[in-house]
């Protein structure tokens, strides 16, 4: 009994006979809306936040992917550069072979080098369409400056001006893209 009684006058139990606790209710009712709303506004801030920091997450991912593609890709661009050159060696030699080995001359070691050097290029040339290496062929197309280079302007008989008559220099594309520019002639009105 003793402590029950006690307890009654210190305030541990707390009725609803008490006349403190009807006027604080209402204000901790008002209290916890405000607190439910605050927290709301939270929820949807983080949430934004979530969603935004997983759409760069995604961006991000998808940017490194495409490098490492176009690094898988054009990796070899500067090595394909160089070949190019030999390529072009290899070409003006079965050319020069090719004007040696008449069918006048009866040298038959100059034919066989001529047809060595045919076969080795057209070799050449399979193994670039294989990598992705393209040859540009423009004569007779429209002067493009991201895949061509004006040497010289030649007149224009049975061209339209500004398409090219003459290439100097092939050009090459590896997937699409110009690793070496043509170098060409382009017609103009005379």
């Amino acid at each position: 009994f003793s402590t029950a009684a006690q307890q009654r006058s210190t305030g541990d139990e707390c009725g609803p006979e008490d006349p403190h606790d009807e006027a604080k209710h209402p204000l901790s009712e008002r209290a916890l809306e405000h607190k439910a709303i605050k927290l709301e506004e939270q929820v949807r801030d983080l949430t934004e936040r979530y969603r935004k920091a997983l759409a760069d997450s995604e961006n991000v991912r998808r940017r490194t992917q495409k490098f490492v593609e176009d690094a898988k890709l054009f990796g070899i661009q500067s090595f394909c550069r160089d070949l190019v050159e030999v390529a072009d060696i290899l070409e003006k030699t079965a050319e020069s072979a090719a004007g040696e080995a008449e069918p006048s001359n009866p040298n038959p070691t100059l034919k066989k080098i001529y047809e060595g050097l045919s076969l080795i290029e057209a070799k050449l040339q399979s193994v670039f369409a294989k990598h992705g290496l393209q040859k540009m062929n423009p004569v007779g197309g429209k002067y493009d400056p991201y895949d061509h280079e004006i040497v010289c302007h030649v007149p224009a008989e049975g061209m339209q001006p500004g398409t090219i008559a003459l290439v100097t220099q092939d050009g090459y594309k590896l997937h699409g893209r110009t690793i070496r520019h043509a170098l060409v002639g382009v017609a103009v009105e005379s």
